[in-house]
């Protein structure tokens, strides 16, 4: 190749020799940078960190209060009653609960802790946790005063006098007349359904006992050591809360609910009486269950 050719292939203008030099730049610098600065990847955040711990920590106890929101409440509760869903949301072993079912098939009652833990046979760990919210009736737990009784009929007596008609016997309400065997059986099964009376005016709703045999019992008997239960402010509670109150099915707790609703509350309880189904003498007896605010 002439020389002259060789030496035109190397001469660059000044335009070119420029951007020979901008890239020449450009390539040491990148150069540079790749070598002197680490792009390893680093921990944007160290878990390991004092901070950290105590945060999760914090989470953790929410987490765990949270749980423990979720778990269904526990209320003191007759273990005579334990319903199939009870004994599920208690953890009871299915074959505890038929035991149990079949033992009050025959009419007999668990009295105390240690009568449920033979008759069902559930685990120590079990009967520790869930024995301290089994309530069984004052009738049970307390002492009978031993009575003699002879058949009375009209006879009327004192408040100190009467006995109280949460710790009387079968035998003893028989003396009263009009009240034998049969009904005795019935009122004692139904103090047993409620958890005992909180008033005598529950006398009424024992099945096939008449306001005349009512007022005889309640010259004789009165209610001393009432039942607390829970009351309900009816301008609030759900048709649901209702249905719960003895005597009021949810039919009626349904039309309670809707009086309430389209009166958009009541101030009296007494407005109750409005209702279909409603008479004064029930009134008394669901009132026990409601107030107004």
């Amino acid at each position: 190749m002439p020389k002259s050719n060789l030496q035109s292939h190397l001469i660059f203008s000044r335009s070119e020799r420029g951007g020979i030099l901008f890239l020449t730049a450009l390539i040491v610098v990148l150069l540079t940078t790749y070598y002197c600065i680490d792009f390893s990847a680093e921990s944007v955040l160290d878990v390991s960190s004092s901070e950290i711990v105590k945060q999760q920590r914090i989470l953790d106890s929410l987490y765990q209060v949270e749980l423990e929101a979720r778990k269904p409440k526990l209320y003191p509760f007759n273990p005579n009653f334990i319903t199939d869903y009870k004994a599920y949301t208690l953890g009871m072993p299915t074959e505890a609960f038929d035991r149990l079912k079949a033992f009050r098939a025959q009419g007999k009652w668990i009295n105390n802790t240690e009568d449920f833990r033979k008759v069902t046979g559930v685990s120590d760990q079990w009967i520790d946790s869930i024995s301290p919210y089994f309530k069984f009736p004052a009738w049970v737990t307390r002492p009978k005063p031993n009575y003699t009784f002879s058949k009375i009929v009209n006879t009327r007596r004192s408040y100190d006098e009467k006995v109280d008609l949460n710790i009387a016997t079968a035998e003893e309400l028989q003396q009263v007349s009009g009240i034998g065997a049969l009904l005795s059986e019935r009122i004692i099964a139904y103090r047993d359904g409620l958890g005992g009376f909180t008033d005598d005016v529950q006398l009424y709703e024992v099945y096939g006992l008449s306001s005349e045999v009512v007022q005889k019992t309640k010259q004789l008997f009165t209610v001393k050591s009432p039942k607390s239960v829970q009351k309900w402010n009816v301008n609030t509670a759900s048709a649901s809360d209702l249905s719960t109150i003895p005597g009021v099915s949810f039919d009626l707790a349904k039309e309670i609910w809707e009086f309430v609703r389209l009166r958009e509350g009541i101030t009296t309880l007494s407005a109750l009486e409005k209702i279909e189904g409603i008479t004064a003498s029930k009134l008394k007896r669901i009132q026990l269950y409601l107030f107004v605010e």
